[in-house]
């Protein structure tokens, strides 16, 4: 296996990316909101969600595969169960406010609660299931989908160091698996069906963004660039495009050659992950976009995914206030500029207070000696998996 401590500095294409795909996920969990016809769903067959799950896996791999091999086993199987943890307090955090807000917003306007209309139902109920992960409402589901594929994270590492192949291989079985037989997924309580994002199939994404780090790794940061397969992405790319282009709502003739439904997503359909796949190729094999990724004018998205968990978890709540603005007061030209521009405004503020303290507490015991070889650290933190 690479060494990771090999590579001191911070990627920045994968926080830049990151950050991009929380400020989607916020627009596409609002419905009627106009931004949403400049999201990824609106050019190709994937969306925010598995460009999120990608990175995921890389960023896993960047900061625990690190502490893996440089202090063991013991020491990343403790970095691991904390951060699961914290991740799960916010889980269970972002269950309750939504739940509260939710509860309070329909009993002040009389509206019938939706998404989380079974927790008020049955409030014993909703909080048992939630607390083991077995109720995951709409629009609050990518969360349990992570702590679902970082619990099995030390797994797919030891698995890549003895054997990327048989990883893989073993790792695509599953996802086909899920796609053939669909009862293989999860119990959902809230909706009394089943989890939207099916692990079983994810995993297959998060697996190979872990792979794609080692690679990267191997070749100084950057997959090896083919033309051949360029020209394969960039083709298969152009009909993702056409064929899911809103043709319609964009008041244009339709253009696709095939009258594709959309591909599945619970399941992670073949087209959507071979879309990730392309265009993961085309970004990280391209000397051009790791320079963009580093300039200053994207740096409010790198910041944003410097602290994706916070951020994340801000973009919840700012979009559920969204959802309940439109339905209470309809999805106007005003309202729609004040949420979406208080909600990105929130998100980078957090990201901003929370970089901020961070530098703070960093310069606080400069006067103390520094061990040699700090440096070394700084990927590792900045690459820290926070959601």
């Amino acid at each position: 296996m690479p060494s990771f401590s090999a590579r001191p500095q911070r990627d920045p294409r994968i926080d830049v990316l990151r950050g991009l795909a929380l400020l989607m996920i916020f627009i596409d969990h609002i419905p009627d909101n106009v931004l949403s016809l400049a999201t990824m769903q609106n050019f190709g067959f994937c969306n925010a969600a598995e460009l999120f799950v990608l990175l995921s896996g890389m960023s896993a791999m960047l900061a625990y595969g690190r502490a893996f091999e440089r202090r063991g086993a013991w020491h990343g199987l403790r970095q691991i169960s904390r951060r699961w943890a914290w991740l799960y307090v916010f889980q269970l955090g972002l269950l309750a406010a939504t739940i509260l807000i939710v509860w309070l917003w329909t009993s002040y306007y009389g509206f019938e609660p939706r998404i989380v209309g079974p927790f008020l139902n049955d409030p014993f109920a909703g909080i048992l299931h939630g607390l083991m992960l077995s109720a995951v409402p709409t629009y609050l589901d990518i969360l349990p989908l992570y702590l679902a594929l970082f619990a099995v994270f030390p797994l797919i590492y030891a698995g890549l160091r003895v054997s990327w192949l048989l990883t893989l291989a073993f790792s695509a079985a599953l996802w086909a698996a899920a796609n053939l037989v669909p009862a293989l997924n999860l119990p959902n309580w809230a909706n009394g069906g089943q989890w939207f994002f099916n692990p079983f199939a994810w995993q297959f994404l998060f697996t190979i963004g872990a792979a794609i780090t080692m690679l990267l790794a191997t070749h100084g940061g950057q997959l090896p660039r083919a033309r051949w397969a360029v020209w394969v992405c960039v083709a298969f790319l152009l009909f993702a495009l056409i064929e899911t282009v809103p043709w319609s709502r964009w008041h244009m003739p339709d253009l696709r050659p095939i009258a594709l439904a959309p591909p599945e997503q619970t399941s992670l359909a073949p087209l959507r992950l071979v879309d990730i796949l392309a265009l993961a190729y085309l970004l990280l094999s391209s000397p051009t976009f790791r320079t963009i990724a580093g300039a200053r004018v994207l740096w409010p998205l790198d910041l944003c995914g410097r602290h994706s968990l916070e951020v994340f978890a801000t973009g919840c709540v700012a979009a559920l206030f969204g959802r309940l603005l439109f339905r209470t007061y309809g999805a106007g030209l005003p309202l729609q500029i004040a949420v979406n521009t208080i909600g990105f405004l929130a998100m980078w503020g957090v990201a901003l207070y929370l970089d901020r303290t961070r530098a703070r507490t960093a310069e606080a015991p400069s006067h103390a000696p520094q061990p040699e070889a700090k440096h070394h650290d700084v990927g590792t933190t900045a690459h820290e998996e926070r959601n």
